[in-house]
C-alpha cells in the first residue's frame, strides 16, 4: 500500500474508500478504499518495491533485464506532494517512507518498506495512513499491514451516472485496518489470507439542494468486515522502474454479516502487467485491470472508474457500478540529468451487468503525458507528474513511483 500510497491519487481512494467501510479518487467507502490501496496498493507496492527476482530458486531468471544488484543498506523518501482535486479540493500530501532490506544477509528477498502519509486540502478534507511491507525468509514470505483514518468531503454521483446526474455532496469520517499475509507456493507464485476491518459515518453536506436521491447509508454508522485471498506472480526486476517481466494479481474479498458486516457481498479485482524494454533508456508498459462485484455491496462497495490510475483523466465516483474493465500503454523514456517523459493513453467502460453487457458507446477513453524525476538512483525511485484528459473531465497527479 505504501509504494502506491506515495501516489496522491491513490492515498485519496484509500482515505476515502477506507472512511466507510479495494486512485484522484471521490467517492466514499473507508474499508474498500483500505483495502484497495492497502491492498491493490500492495500490489502497486510490491510491484515497485520488490527487487530482482532472479535468482529465486521456484522460477527461471529473467530473460527482458539483467539482474541488478541488490543495493546495501536503507533509502528515505521524503515528498511534499501537492493535490488540485476536484473531488478533494487543493493541498498537500505529506509523504515519508523507507525502504531497507530486512535482513542484509538474505540476499533474494526484495526491499521492505514502511511509511506513512496525510492528506490536507482546502474543502476540509483530513486523513492520514501508516503501513509496511515486510519481506523475508530468502523471498518465501510477505506481509502487508496498515491503518487508515480520515474525514473526507466529495461529491457522488451514482451508479454508472456519469456526467448525466447532479453532484451529491457528503462527508465521510471513519478508519480502517488491513492486513496480508503471503507464501510462495512455487514458480514464483505467492498466496495467502487478507483480513479487512473499518467502521464510517456518512453525512450530507450542506451544499445539497435536495435534487439528488440519497443513497442508503448517509446519516447511518456502517461496519465492513471482509476476509479474502491474493494470489499473485511478480517477475519484475525491478519493482519501482520495471524494465521487463509482467505482473499476474488477483484479489477476492468477502463481506460478510455473520463477520460484523452490515453488508454481505463480494469483490474480485484481477490486474495483469507487461513491460518491453523497446531500446537504451526506452520501456513500453501495459496494464489492463478487471473488477467484479456481487451481493448487494454499499454505494462506494461498486467498482470505481479512476482509482488506482485506472485510468488516469477521471474523477473517481463519476463512473461506477458492478463491473468495470480498463486497458492502457504507457511509453517511458529517460532522459539525461535523471529526468524522463512518458505518454500514455487506454480505453475502459463500467457497466451494471445482466442484460446491460459493455457496448461500444460507452466507452471510456483517456490520454495524456507526463514527467519524471528520479528521487533514488540506490531504487530508481523516480517523482512523477502526470495530466490526463477524459471523456469529459482532466486530471493531473503527483506521486512517487510509476503509475503501473
Amino acid at each position: 500500500m505504501i509504494g502506491s500510497f506515495l501516489n496522491s491519487h491513490q492515498l485519496w481512494k484509500a482515505l476515502l474508500l477506507l472512511l466507510a467501510s479495494g486512485s484522484c479518487g471521490t467517492l466514499g467507502g473507508a474499508e474498500l478504499a483500505a483495502q484497495e490501496t492497502v491492498a491493490d496498493e500492495s500490489s502497486a507496492f510490491r510491484a515497485q518495491t520488490t527487487e530482482d527476482h532472479s535468482q529465486d530458486p521456484n522460477g527461471p531468471a529473467q530473460q527482458n533485464a539483467p539482474p541488478e544488484k541488490k543495493p546495501d543498506g536503507g533509502s528515505f523518501v521524503i515528498a511534499p506532494l501537492p493535490i488540485s482535486s476536484p473531488a478533494l479540493g487543493s493541498g498537500i500530501v505529506p509523504v515519508l517512507a523507507y525502504i531497507f532490506p530486512l535482513d542484509r544477509s538474505d540476499q533474494t528477498s526484495p526491499p521492505s518498506l514502511i511509511g506513512a502519509a496525510g492528506l490536507v486540502t482546502d474543502n476540509g478534507t483530513r486523513g492520514f495512513v501508516a503501513a509496511g511491507e515486510l519481506y523475508f525468509k530468502e523471498n518465501t514470505y510477505r506481509t502487508t499491514a496498515a491503518f487508515a483514518r480520515g474525514n473526507l468531503n466529495y461529491d457522488l454521483y451514482g451508479l454508472g451516472a456519469g456526467a448525466s446526474q447532479p453532484k451529491l455532496p457528503l462527508n465521510q469520517t471513519g478508519q480502517v485496518l488491513f492486513a496480508e499475509f503471503l507464501r510462495r507456493i512455487g514458480w514464483k507464485f505467492f498466496l495467502g489470507p487478507r483480513f479487512l476491518w473499518g467502521n464510517s459515518l456518512i453525512t450530507l453536506r450542506p451544499a445539497n439542494l435536495g435534487t439528488v436521491p440519497l443513497p442508503p447509508d448517509v446519516g447511518l454508522h456502517t461496519a465492513l468486515t471482509a476476509v479474502g485471498f491474493r494470489l499473485q506472480r511478480d517477475t519484475r526486476p525491478n519493482r519501482f522502474y520495471p524494465t521487463g517481466g509482467t505482473l499476474l494479481d488477483l484479489t477476492s474479498d468477502f463481506f460478510s454479516q455473520g463477520l460484523g458486516s452490515k453488508y454481505s457481498f463480494q469483490s474480485y479485482k484481477f490486474t495483469f502487467n507487461k513491460y518491453w524494454s523497446m531500446a537504451k533508456q526506452q520501456v513500453l508498459a501495459y496494464n489492463g485491470f478487471a473488477c467484479v462485484t456481487g451481493g448487494q455491496p454499499p454505494f462506494y462497495g461498486n467498482c470505481i472508474y479512476g482509482t488506482d490510475s485506472e485510468l488516469r483523466g477521471y474523477v473517481a465516483g463519476r463512473y461506477l457500478d458492478r463491473y468495470m474493465v480498463a486497458t492502457q500503454l504507457e511509453y517511458r523514456l529517460a532522459l539525461p540529468k535523471r529526468f524522463g517523459v512518458v505518454g500514455f493513453g487506454g480505453l475502459g467502460e463500467v457497466v451494471p451487468g445482466g442484460n446491460q453487457p459493455f457496448r461500444t458507446k460507452h466507452f471510456l477513453p483517456s490520454g495524456g503525458g507526463g514527467v519524471r524525476f528520479e528521487l533514488s538512483k540506490k531504487y530508481h525511485v523516480n517523482l512523477r507528474v502526470d495530466f490526463a484528459q477524459g471523456k469529459d473531465s482532466h486530471t493531473w497527479s503527483m506521486g512517487v513511483g510509476e503509475a503501473f
